[in-house]
């Protein structure tokens, strides 16, 4: 997660220090961003989210939240039944729509937007050992990425942690592989932050180009790959969205023709 989106613990010596509020955590203006973050808005928002995907999401703005909520608490700075006045007064909300085969899930707080993700339109109960034998592989996930209108994207630290957990669930390895497409994707994502010029940063393309060659090994795309995938993304972005046809919605949409295609 980046520096702008971990919640902020207090140090010793701080105890009266303000509370954790929205506008520390995420990208929102206007009332929302000077409201504390409260243990019953996280409740909701966990709610919500187990309402509509049927489990919290790793990362996600449920997760984020419980995590300011509980610091808040702990330092005595809002109480355990405590809400927000735009919580209260205008709600939580978590909507579903449709992107090709991609389910796109909004999470808002009143009328500003939280985050927003892709999410694989997989059973949350079918077992990876179900795909088939032909399915789309993670390599041949982040090689279709290269195809996107993504493709041209600098890589940045959200790509990196995307693509690092990519591998990671490729080889099943948790480690960065020395001179492997985690690493590489690192170092594209460090050196383009110091560098002025969009022409000259490291794309995603250059990147992810025989992506599926670079892996040390590989393995089909499942719901579970894709939701790790996701969460890496997201928790490495300030506004907590998913990029559009980047690394996290291509794993999705793998696992979605993946699990399309056994069932058929």
């Amino acid at each position: 997660m980046s520096q702008q989106q971990t919640p902020r613990r207090p140090q010793e010596g701080q105890e009266h220090k303000d509370p954790i509020k929205y506008g520390d955590i995420f990208n929102v203006s206007e009332d929302l961003a000077s409201e504390p973050i409260m243990p019953q808005d996280a409740a909701l928002m966990q709610a919500t989210e187990n309402q509509a995907l049927g489990q919290t999401q790793k990362g996600g703005p449920a997760s984020v939240m419980q995590s300011a909520a509980a610091t808040n608490v702990s330092a005595g700075l809002v109480g355990r039944g405590d809400i927000s006045s735009v919580a209260k007064d205008q709600g939580i909300c978590v909507l579903e729509s449709k992107t090709g085969v991609n389910r796109v899930i909004t999470e808002s707080v009143g009328k500003q937007v939280v985050g927003q993700f892709v999410e694989p339109d997989v059973p949350m109960k079918t077992p990876g050992s179900a795909l088939d034998r032909d399915a789309i592989t993670i390599g041949e996930a982040l090689e279709a990425t290269t195809l996107a209108p993504a493709s041209d994207k600098p890589v940045d630290q959200s790509d990196a942690a995307a693509i690092q957990a990519a591998e990671m669930r490729a080889t099943g390895k948790n480690e960065i592989q020395s001179g492997g497409l985690a690493a590489a994707a690192q170092s594209a994502a460090t050196k383009n932050s110091r560098t002025m010029g969009d022409f000259q940063k490291t794309t995603l393309s250059d990147v992810l180009t025989d992506a599926k060659e670079k892996l040390p090994s590989d393995k089909a795309v499942t719901r579970e790959d894709a939701e790790g995938v996701i969460g890496a993304e997201i928790r490495n972005k300030a506004d907590m969205k998913t990029t559009p046809g980047g690394v996290a919605a291509s794993l999705a949409a793998a696992a979605t023709l993946n699990q399309n295609k056994s069932s058929s």
